[in-house]
């Protein structure tokens, strides 16, 4: 149904007159008429067709359903192209088993199609196809990361699209689409090929694809609702569907979807308890509900659902759909995703010989919620008390913010008793709770204090650090981590200033760059959190290793190579070697941002590209990917023009000079990788009184 719409849409933007036949229907001239089969019976079919040409449309998509190419509904038609997506068990209740539904599947292209077969040459079918297109001479046409007409280079999920690049007749384009999901792209990529082949001009359809639209039930987004959750529903009613709609969220949000789901009656009984594993596995919060029960018991559809759950705790059995929705919109986590599964763009429910209406877009439109059950505040220390219970197997440490100072304690705070050089905090424990921390962890015995404030472990640094691993598990934000041998903590309290305009950002107010500041710090990084920037510090080799590894940056910055700590290193090559170890934790499909001007560019790039991590430069040279045109000097402040990734920016700041110059156009290319409104950051002047003492004349 995706790469029907899609190939319709691309036909209609190009004006070209097209009619489509499938499960949303039959669409012709903006009209749409509602049909009970995906694939019509064979006299209904052909009917259509020749209302469709008398209307003088001479191109038709059909959707070709397994039950139609079986029982011989497309019989004696002849058609151009066909399109093969994927295969996931459904409909076994007819086909009986996998090898039965692939056959049934493959008449279509070894019986029917003329000339074109377009597939994924990275399913497992695509050589049966391969044979199919050799022995009956079609040209075959693929999708894929290699040895494809289209090559997909590199996918990145920025905010509510994707920006796709990829590879067709030797040339290398990239656009921004507006679908979630991989398998949408590749639906849509489908599509595009297919509308080549109908004679389209390739750059005219990329130049009108970022206006493409959610097909109506396919992963869509419905409603955002005041906590700031996001609605999605889908038609997804196979377990290998659910599967892929539940990965594609997670990855484009950056955290498990909550899932309400059901199964169909009178279908497939094989795959209810798969679906419940899939759930299991890739959902947070699970509600099993009704979808379609027909003569079947509802009951027992949900009861066999659930017999596929390992585990009960956080499965939900509400068989009204309508309810089942509201309460997991009641239930969901601020900033958090639901998935509507099954039903998609369907608008009744059957109940033996009964069909009511029953949408599940309109029901999720017409829920108006004020009070949710979490908030920011409440799901935050609930979910810290989580990650508490997996370390430790506690229960119910409830807290909100971690502290080794017991000065800067706050209320539900906990504080860490770690021994320094000056001072050990378990003599601190007391001043903590009086300053209202929830609770202490400590390594030693203490007397008289409560033991329902008090967590003992081992080695408390340790715990610091295992702490900072799970809350960085849990982080949904995008992260920076900064280093080099000076401006590191300018750049960073810069950039975490500029960062809070744009969402809720953390960064810490001090130099916590080393093994105790830097686990410190991301131990303070929430779940709400949008953005986190980490300064990464280190006076001998390795430490830079460590830290990273921690941070695990999206995007890792060097600002310079100096002789900082050179006392501890040989000469400044191994400073550089020891500054490059961040490079080796920046994420997959992560970004460099380096200083052209400075001596060790190549050798930061040279590591870059070996682990296949993007580079982006900043400097005064002219071949950077962000530079300074000119100056202008006003009485009041500094007029700079920059250019940035090809783009001229204008800024107003005080007290210009080369080290602040640097420092801007590092952030600059941070927020164009993060896909940042540039044109929020006119001027800076108020930012650079942030910074006491630092970027200054």
């Amino acid at each position: 149904s995706s790469v029907a719409e899609f190939y319709h849409q691309l036909l209609i933007m190009q004006k070209l007159p097209v009619a489509s036949i499938g499960t949303l229907g039959i669409k012709k001239n903006n009209k749409i008429k509602k049909t009970n089969l995906t694939t019509l019976d064979l006299i209904s079919l052909h009917q259509e067709l020749s209302e469709i040409k008398k209307l003088g449309i001479n191109h038709v998509i059909l959707e070709a359903s397994s039950h139609g190419l079986s029982q011989g509904r497309l019989s004696g038609l002849d058609f151009t192209t066909g399109i093969f997506t994927n295969l996931s068990q459904d409909h076994l209740d007819y086909h009986k088993n996998m090898k039965s539904y692939l056959e049934t599947k493959l008449i279509l292209f070894s019986k029917l199609i003329q000339q074109n077969v377009i597939s994924d040459n990275q399913i497992k079918e695509f050589n049966r196809l391969k044979a199919i297109s050799k022995t009956r001479n079609l040209n075959l046409f693929s999708i894929g990361k290699s040895n494809s007409t289209i090559q997909i280079k590199s996918l990145v999920a920025k905010n509510n699209f994707q920006q796709l690049t990829f590879k067709y007749n030797k040339k290398i384009y990239t656009i921004d689409i507006p679908l979630v999901g991989l398998f949408q792209i590749k639906n849509l990529l489908m599509a595009l090929l297919a509308a080549k082949l109908s004679g389209l001009n390739l750059i005219k359809m990329l130049e009108d694809i970022k206006k493409i639209k959610e097909v109506n039930g396919r992963l869509q987004l419905v409603k955002i609702f005041p906590n700031q959750t996001k609605i999605f529903i889908d038609y997804a009613h196979t377990p290998d569907a659910l599967e892929t709609s539940l990965k594609a969220l997670k990855k484009h949000h950056g955290l498990k979807p909550d899932v309400v789901f059901g199964c169909g009656g009178e279908r497939d009984k094989k795959k209810r308890p798969i679906m419940a594993r899939v759930s299991e596995k890739n959902a947070e919060e699970i509600y099993i509900t009704d979808d379609n029960p027909r003569n079947e018991s509802s009951k027992l559809i949900r009861t066999m659902i659930i017999s596929g759950f390992k585990g009960k705790e956080k499965i939900h059995n509400i068989a009204v759909r309508e309810q089942a929705i509201k309460k997991a919109i009641i239930n969901s986590r601020p900033n958090g995703i639901v998935l509507v599964a099954g039903k998609g763009h369907e608008t009744t429910q059957v109940y033996k010989k009964k069909v009511f209406n029953s949408s599940d877009k309109k029901i999720i439109k017409k829920i108006n919620i004020k009070k949710f059950k979490y908030n920011k505040k409440n799901y935050t220390q609930i979910l810290n008390a989580k990650i508490i219970n997996e370390l430790l197997g506690k229960k119910n440490l409830k807290f909100e913010g971690v502290s080794i100072d017991s000065k800067q304690i706050k209320k539900n705070n906990i504080f860490i008793a770690v021994k320094g050089k000056n001072y050990d905090g378990h003599a601190f424990v007391r001043e903590a709770l009086k300053n209202k921390a929830n609770f202490c962890v400590i390594k030693k015995n203490l007397k008289n204090i409560k033991k329902n404030k008090i967590i003992k472990t081992n080695n408390t640094i340790n715990f610091l650090n295992k702490l900072a691993i799970k809350k960085r598990e849990y982080s949904k934000a995008k992260i920076i981590a900064v280093t080099g041998s000076s401006g590191k903590t300018s750049l960073k309290t810069l950039l975490g200033n500029v960062l809070k305009d744009y969402g809720e950002t953390y960064f810490s107010k001090k130099s916590y760059n080393n093994h105790f500041g830097v686990p410190l710090s991301l131990c303070n990084l929430e779940n709400y959190h949008q953005y986190g920037v980490f300064e990464i510090g280190m006076s001998r080799a390795g430490e830079i290793r460590n830290l990273s590894n921690l941070v695990k940056p999206d995007i890792g910055v060097i600002t310079n190579i100096g002789e900082a700590h050179i006392e501890n290193f040989n000469n400044l090559n191994g400073v550089a070697k020891a500054k490059s170890e961040i490079i080796e934790n920046i994420n997959s499909g992560g970004f460099l941002v380096i200083n052209k001007d400075d001596k060790y560019f190549k050798y930061f790039s040279k590591i870059a590209r070996k682990k296949k991590i993007n580079i982006l430069s900043f400097g005064m040279n002219k071949k950077s990917d962000a530079y300074l045109i000119k100056i202008k000097q006003y009485k009041n402040y500094d007029l700079l023009h920059l250019k940035v990734l090809d783009n001229d920016i204008f800024l107003k700041i005080k007290n210009t000079n080369s080290l602040t110059i640097l420092n801007i156009l590092s952030i600059l290319l941070i927020l164009s990788l993060l896909n940042l409104d540039l044109s929020k950051i006119k001027n800076l002047t108020n930012f650079f009184n942030l910074i006491e003492g630092r970027g200054r004349k």
